[in-house]
């Protein structure tokens, strides 16, 4: 099997390495992105691996088809960067559902700690031997309501978190689960302390928050998102945060971060004002698409991605397959069984 890998990075190359070739796969690895402009690199390949920031949309789709690929392998759990609909009868796709929920969840609350206690800032005070507690004062979870807008894998690790902290927890989702209190979207936006997003990026869930639900907020509510950066609209969270309306926002993902993160730009201009304007306040914590970066979760989608890719080939379905007829059973066909086509 021949698999062309795109944006790879070094952490990526050993766990692939290591279960590709014990599955017989052999890898081309490409640090590009794949996009119109790359796609041709794909040539001669079975399938493809991709990450969250690479266009796989209809031009690409087709251009794969014309080259004999037959699988598309995110090496993630999102998709929003794939036409789905478009790849149908087409060539199939295939994602990374639950590598660790624990990592991503983990880098949530870490992410809050640091920034409602102020460590980031503490840490670089005493490296210049300032020892002062002058505005470092935060405040304690325990009893604060934190709102979770989505509840599953990472949702329900992150709730775990919450609870051991003494947090009072309430959540949103469109697919409950038990044993958790759910409330409506304003009413979560109106109660919560904290909110924390954990949910997919979709056209329904594209901008949640924004300017109309930022003013059913409380003065002061912290955010985090560690799911997708088009969940929040950039200029309604900067607009929160100047009106003190936002206290602190702790963002591992940005609406336009594909030609920005998992690059060095040091020593050069930004060119994205918004970001650039983002990183400048004092109470935005930012980390760029990290949290699912520990040696668990590397292991876990390169075995879970090479395991997608077997099954395949080797059965002509696999358990991870993506389908935008998934979840619409009168007109899925694989129902977890059968092929989507």
């Amino acid at each position: 099997m021949k698999v062309t890998l795109f944006d790879a990075k070094p952490y990526d190359l050993p766990g692939f390495r290591r279960y590709g070739e014990q599955a017989g796969i052999e890898f081309k690895i490409y640090e590009t992105k794949l996009n119109e402009d790359t796609v041709s690199l794909a040539a001669g390949s079975d399938a493809v691996c991709v990450f969250v920031n690479d266009t796989v949309n209809a031009p690409v789709i087709d251009r794969l088809a014309e080259y004999g690929v037959r699988a598309v392998a995110l090496r993630c759990a999102g998709y929003n960067n794939v036409d789905l609909e478009h790849a149908f009868g087409k060539i199939h796709v295939m994602h990374v559902p639950a590598y660790s929920p624990y990592a991503v969840a983990e880098h949530a609350a870490a992410m809050l700690l640091t920034s409602i206690r102020r460590i980031h800032k503490a840490y670089i005070r005493t490296k210049d031997f300032n020892f002062s507690l002058n505005g470092l004062t935060g405040f304690e979870l325990r009893g604060k309501t934190v709102g979770i807008v989505g509840t599953g894998r990472i949702g329900r690790a992150f709730i775990e978190i919450c609870r051991g902290f003494g947090m009072k927890v309430i959540a949103y989702d469109k697919f409950p689960a038990e044993g958790i209190d759910y409330v409506s979207l304003d009413e979560l936006f109106a109660r919560a302390d904290i909110i924390s997003l954990h949910c997919p990026l979709t056209e329904e869930t594209r901008h949640l928050i924004n300017r109309e639900s930022v003013g059913k907020m409380k003065k002061g509510v912290v955010i985090v998102n560690t799911s997708r950066g088009g969940l929040i609209e950039s200029e309604a969270l900067l607009d929160g945060i100047k009106e003190r309306k936002i206290g602190a926002a702790c963002l591992d993902v940005y609406e336009e971060e594909s030609d920005v993160f998992f690059r060095d730009f040091s020593g050069h201009i930004m060119d994205d004002d918004t970001l650039a304007r983002l990183i400048t306040m004092p109470n935005v914590l930012l980390t760029s698409h990290q949290a699912f970066l520990t040696e668990e979760a590397l292991d876990s989608i390169a075995e879970q991605t090479v395991g997608n890719l077997v099954e395949f080939f080797a059965e002509g379905r696999s358990e991870n397959e993506l389908c935008y007829r998934c979840g619409r059973q009168e007109e899925c066909r694989k129902k977890r069984s059968r092929k989507c086509f």
